[in-house]
């Protein structure tokens, strides 16, 4: 009995996602071992369950426009290197959307996650069986070695928990995925999200109540905490999604801070040109 109705569900699932996007997903090459999993615990068939929404969100709900997605390689290792915004993380999902409904052949992009994810129980089986990886050096380094498509948000917690009034300024960006790119020699594609910010914009961090609460930010919103659970939805704003030319750099990874930093600042550089030109040429922040 219960294996029918999984059967049942699994079907409406796969059904409800585009017959185009369902057969880009089964396409890729992954990796898998005979159980059909890879050394993570990535499996293509896993995404039937976060796809539809996925999906939904970036056709109708965002109205994400996606441009440059061919600067990503077709196949063979590659960093992509992003700002991060929004208070939540939905960036990182659109994303990885784009790469698989807009990108011919698709690329899984693997979002590298924070640590204490895998401590959640459920939540951290559907984020590992979706292709998304603890965010370590050797985790990254395995992923490239096997010719994956990493996405990284060398900002951390200090991008995405940042208050309104400092929107669209990059913040200091973390020199591991340089070291990271010179020691595999892996090209970097730039990415600029423009629209997130917006999505729940931040007045004011409560850092005491943050720190008491264990969270990196507690952010107080036009419409959270005052209107409850419906003040944490995200605003429907269009998101646009730029992506750079590749970058690849040569290089000790283990050269001192600043060598390294002064690469860096070249990606973070990219970035920000992208996001200049996102906001020039949107028209408004809903449409």
């Amino acid at each position: 009995m219960l294996e029918l109705v999984r059967d049942r569900l699994d079907n409406t699932l796969v059904s409800s996602i585009e017959p185009e996007v369902w057969e880009r997903i089964r396409s890729m090459e992954a990796g898998q071992n005979e159980h059909g999993y890879d050394p993570f615990g990535f499996n293509p068939e896993s995404l039937k369950y976060i796809v539809p929404l996925a999906v939904g969100l970036y056709r109708h709900y965002f109205r994400v426009e996606a441009y440059g997605i061919d600067q990503i390689p077709d196949r063979g290792r590659v960093l992509l290197i992003s700002n991060h915004t929004g208070q939540i993380p939905l960036d990182g999902m659109m994303i990885a959307t784009a790469t698989l409904v807009e990108k011919r052949p698709p690329r899984m992009a693997r979002s590298m996650m924070e640590r204490w994810v895998p401590s959640i129980p459920f939540i951290s089986t559907i984020f590992a069986r979706c292709g998304q990886v603890v965010g370590t050096r050797d985790n990254a380094r395995m992923l490239l070695h096997r010719e994956g498509c990493i996405l990284v948000f060398p900002e951390g917690a200090r991008g995405i928990n940042k208050t309104y009034d400092r929107a669209y300024e990059l913040e200091r960006f973390g020199r591991g995925f340089m070291r990271l790119a010179l020691e595999t020699k892996t090209p970097i594609v730039p990415v600029g999200v423009v629209g997130a910010e917006e999505q729940m914009p931040a007045l004011y961090d409560v850092k005491p109540l943050a720190k008491l609460l264990g969270m990196p930010a507690f952010p107080i919103t036009p419409t959270w905490p005052f209107l409850g659970p419906l003040g944490a939805l995200p605003l429907p704003v269009k998101y646009r999604i730029y992506f750079g030319a590749p970058m690849e750099f040569e290089g000790d990874p283990d050269d001192e801070d600043r060598v390294v930093g002064a690469k860096v600042e070249q990606v973070r550089d990219a970035i920000r040109q992208l996001l200049a030109r996102g906001l020039e040429e949107r028209e408004g922040v809903f449409f």
